[in-house]
């Protein structure tokens, strides 16, 4: 934050909130999920979601979770973090998109 900038944004705010929140998971996530690594991205990122934004999360895996594995991580990630869960898996990404994700992404 610089001189000029003495008040942060409801936007940063969320943004810092919602880090801190997954940071604080990462332990019971790499142990219950098996998650490598985790990144957010998206409207978060760069200020610009709304109340009905949901929170775009890039994972990679040690090892890939079964269907309803990846579904109970996100509805887990989403009542935990307040606001619905988008997880992409960071091997799924493709060539189109994978650049300006990976250049957003603040990782966890």
């Amino acid at each position: 934050m610089t001189q000029n900038k003495l008040v942060k944004t409801n936007q940063e705010t969320a943004f810092e909130e919602k880090a801190i929140i997954l940071k604080k998971l990462m332990p019971t996530l790499r142990k219950n999920y098996s998650i490598r690594e985790l990144g957010i991205f998206g409207s978060y990122v760069s200020g610009n979601h709304k109340s009905t934004s949901d929170i775009d999360l890039l994972v990679e895996f040690q090892t890939p979770p079964s269907f309803f594995g990846f579904i109970r991580l996100e509805n887990f990630l989403s009542q935990k973090l307040g606001v619905k869960a988008d997880l992409v898996m960071k091997d799924t990404l493709k060539p189109a998109i994978s650049r300006r994700v990976l250049s957003e992404l603040v990782q966890i």
